[in-house]
């Protein structure tokens, strides 16, 4: 049987504990795929990740995904993002916390609103026009 992980368990160990900004983008691109893009459901080929595992839990899971997915939030705090970009993340963990409190649509809405991934974006966003050495090529 193939192993049905997307991430290296040794990946989370190699993570740079330092501030520089290479060593942030690194931290928030792995907490977006662990809570995004884990495996990939078989018939339907989507990645899920630990924030849709996390959902099926009523309630308390839902709260557990969100503080994960604040993460990336303090993360964009400490790159100086703008009081804008860091509502607009706070918006999309909001909204996909509320939306995972109700019942069978909100599992079904946590595979297709992905918050953290938006919220990676912006992340992406902000580093390419202010710190463009921190670009990575994606191929």
């Amino acid at each position: 049987m193939a192993n049905a992980s997307r991430i290296d368990p040794t990946t989370f160990d190699a993570l740079p504990l330092d501030k520089g900004i290479a060593a942030s983008r690194q931290r928030i691109e792995a907490m977006e795929r662990l809570l995004e893009r884990v495996v990939t459901v078989p018939g339907i080929n989507r990645p899920i990740g630990l924030d849709v595992i996390l959902g099926l839990v009523p309630v308390i899971g839902d709260i557990a995904a969100a503080a994960l997915g604040s993460y990336i939030i303090w993360e964009a705090r400490n790159l100086g993002l703008s009081k804008f970009h860091m509502a607009r993340m706070m918006a999309n963990v909001g909204f996909d916390t509320i939306l995972g409190f109700i019942p069978i649509v909100g599992d079904a809405a946590d595979v297709m609103f992905r918050s953290n991934t938006r919220n990676l974006r912006i992340i992406r966003r902000h580093l390419e026009k202010h710190h463009p050495s921190t670009v990575t090529v994606e191929g």
